[in-house]
């Protein structure tokens, strides 16, 4: 057996039409299940190296690729790329890929893990309030966006938030009643971790100067930590 994870690009169904993505496995071969949700940028280098680090940590990662192939180093054509993303179909491409990961036989959990980022952490807070019982763990990372939902009656996954103190997209007040509000309306069991950093801290191609390498080690810990706690 390989001691190297393996990746691919691939494709699954989505509302009877194909979307994209990228697929890595683990050492082993097979392991929990884990979407992994891209920020604004699209599917980059750093997202790509993300899910290769989840497969390496023994879990089945998958990153859809919610842009068609698009990527932008740049903050006002990642703003238009965005704008011109409809909710609906990214949850429909969200969903798709659920259903895809679960039915693979590399996936050995029973539920899934989603991990997100800015925006691909609003997606990751919708995913798991829409797909219920299938999303055992959620980790947005700042999540912001139009995926952040309006009420969570339906999440039941347990939900580990990492966010900034010094966020200017998204200040740390607006993440603790973020919380709150999960806490309070989903009844899932919730805890949200606060950094003396900037948005986008996690990510070490960012433009905004943020990348901050301590607290992005330590959230990835903890990230990876919940991760095999929740889905074995």
């Amino acid at each position: 057996m390989s001691e190297e994870s393996t990746a691919q690009n691939t494709t699954f169904a989505s509302n009877g039409g194909q979307a994209h993505g990228y697929l890595a496995l683990p050492p082993g071969g097979s392991g929990p299940g884990v979407i992994v949700i891209q920020e604004w940028w699209g599917l980059t280098d750093h997202i790509v190296g993300i899910t290769d680090r989840l497969a390496a940590e023994g879990f089945v990662a998958l990153a859809p690729d919610l842009f068609g192939g698009r990527t932008t180093h740049d903050a006002d054509e990642a703003g238009e790329m965005l704008s011109q993303l409809p909710v609906e179909q990214a949850a429909q491409d969200l969903s798709g890929a659920v259903d895809y990961l679960l039915g693979h036989e590399a996936v050995t959990s029973a539920k899934l893990g989603a991990v997100g980022f800015c925006m691909g952490g609003g997606f990751v807070l919708m995913l798991a309030a829409q797909q219920g019982d299938k999303i055992g763990a959620a980790v947005p990372f700042y999540g912001v966006g139009p995926g952040v939902p309006s009420q969570y009656s339906g999440l039941t996954a347990a939900v580990q938030g990492h966010y900034a103190e010094d966020d200017q997209m998204f200040p740390a007040a607006s993440a603790r009643a973020l919380e709150e509000q999960i806490r309070e309306e989903a009844g899932a069991d919730v805890e949200f971790f606060y950094y003396p950093a900037g948005h986008a801290f996690h990510n070490d191609e960012n433009l905004l100067g943020t990348y901050d390498p301590d607290n992005a080690k330590l959230a990835w810990q903890r990230t990876v930590q919940f991760l095999k706690e929740r889905l074995g």
